[in-house]
């Protein structure tokens, strides 16, 4: 049997096989197919996944979460004593090695990796009903020697039979065969990645099958998380609204909500809204709340303008402009890049503008053109239209709409309006045309 392939992540972790020409990654026995890089301790027992993160409100001093920020790396280090200090376990430093002090015990980094590699060999056991040994781990393109060290040594002491280790981004084009399938030609493919904890974009020359970067950058201050916590920030301020208490200073409350805010967050990137439901918030008092796919975006706006930034900064960086960009490979799932690449590239394009509406009027209609020639504004060129209607009058000041176009991948339009004010809002879908 050939070998599989296993990312672990910062929050995620997850297996795939090579079968029908792609990478296939395989269901836990959640049915999920990615795996929360969570481990949660106890005296008996070890939880890995999805029952160690939802257990965390009630674990949290127990609960590793993020052990690929400290894996390989030593006190002194920039990223380990920022991971120290967010962390609420408890790590301290033994004969020149940083460990986890859980329930007076001592744990170490690659311990806790190696029980990670553990469930992603039982995962594809299970899913290809035969013993799996041999493995390919992907690795950051910024990780060090050291760090490569630790994680190929969990893997091994989770029973693997490490054949190699391959940058993240290359991993990537090797999953969607780009470059592998024309044996000559050369282009540019730009790799983004927006994980738990950070942002990875990679400009990668292609060139015969021969993958050269030219370009890398991780930024830590945005990942994921920031999506999650702005969610959960929002929500915090809507219980407040309704239930007139303040939770931001209640650890517990709020990972409550962070935990809602997550599943409403994957849930967004597919449907128009979500619902966050939390049993007992606070003081007992339940918590119910709808959002929308419009709303989210309003919230994070400010995260998917710094995204964009991030590409825009790399490619000045190797002097190229949008258009010398030939593929765009998303390796995280991440639909949110506002963007635009050449025609057929599959990066989705994303624009949004605020327009001003009068105050007595209680309805906005927005209508959408395409340039036709020298006459662009007529009513031929016209194609969608989008009504926003009962909106609350105003005496004085303007309605502030928020208009928001993102282009997918399949060609269709998808355009939402909300009103600042209220939040009120009306989604339309473009299909593109046959």
């Amino acid at each position: 049997m050939a070998a599989i392939g296993v990312h672990l992540g910062a929050t995620c972790a997850c297996a795939a096989v090579y079968k029908d020409g792609r990478a296939d990654v395989v269901a836990n026995d959640a049915g999920d197919r990615v795996t929360p890089a969570v481990v949660a301790f106890s005296e008996s027992e070890e939880v890995v996944g999805l029952a160690a993160k939802q257990s965390r409100i009630r674990n949290i001093s127990n609960t590793v979460v993020k052990v690929k920020q400290i894996l390989g790396r030593s006190s002194g280090d920039p990223q380990a004593e920022k991971y120290i200090a967010e962390s609420k376990c408890s790590i301290i430093e033994k004969n020149g090695k940083l460990q986890y002090e859980i329930d007076n015990k001592l744990i170490n980094p690659e311990d806790v990796a190696k029980l990670i590699f553990s469930k992603m060999k039982e995962t594809a056991q299970s899913a290809l009903g035969s013993d799996v040994n041999d493995v390919v781990i992907t690795v950051p393109f910024d990780f060090e020697e050291n760090q490569k060290n630790a994680l190929g040594e969990a893997a091994a002491a989770a029973g693997f039979n490490v054949m190699r280790l391959i940058h993240e981004p290359s991993a990537a084009l090797l999953a969607y065969g780009i470059g592998q399938d024309s044996p000559t030609g050369k282009s540019n493919v730009l790799v983004y990645k927006l994980g738990g904890t950070s942002l990875s974009i990679t400009v990668i020359e292609v060139n015969s099958g021969i993958y050269r970067v030219l370009a890398t950058n991780t930024d830590d201050s945005i990942g994921g998380v920031c999506f999650t916590e702005a969610l959960a920030q929002h929500l915090a301020s809507e219980f407040q609204r309704f239930c007139k208490h303040d939770i931001r200073g209640n650890p517990r409350a709020m990972m409550k909500l962070m935990n809602s805010a997550d599943v409403a967050k994957h849930s967004l990137s597919t449907l128009g809204s979500a619902n966050c439901f939390v049993d007992s918030l606070y003081d007992g008092l339940d918590f119910d709340c709808n959002v929308s796919r419009a709303r989210f975006e309003l919230i994070c706006s400010s995260l998917f303008s710094k995204c964009v930034e991030a590409i825009k900064k790399l490619l000045q960086q190797v002097g190229f402009t949008a258009d010398d960009i030939n593929k765009g490979v998303d390796e995280s799932g991440a639909d949110k890049f506002t963007v635009l690449f050449p025609s057929g590239t599959p990066l989705p394009a994303r624009r949004q503008h605020t327009l001003h509406a009068p105050g007595n009027t209680s309805s906005v209609c927005l209508e959408l053109y395409e340039s036709l020639g020298q006459s662009p504004m007529n009513e031929e060129g016209k194609f969608a239209q989008i009504v926003l209607q009962d909106l609350d009058k105003k005496e004085d000041g303007l309605h502030d709409i928020l208009t928001v176009l993102t282009m997918k991948r399949d060609g269709s339009l998808h355009v939402t309006c909300t009103d600042q004010d209220t939040g009120k809002f009306e989604i339309i879908t473009v299909e593109v045309a046959s």
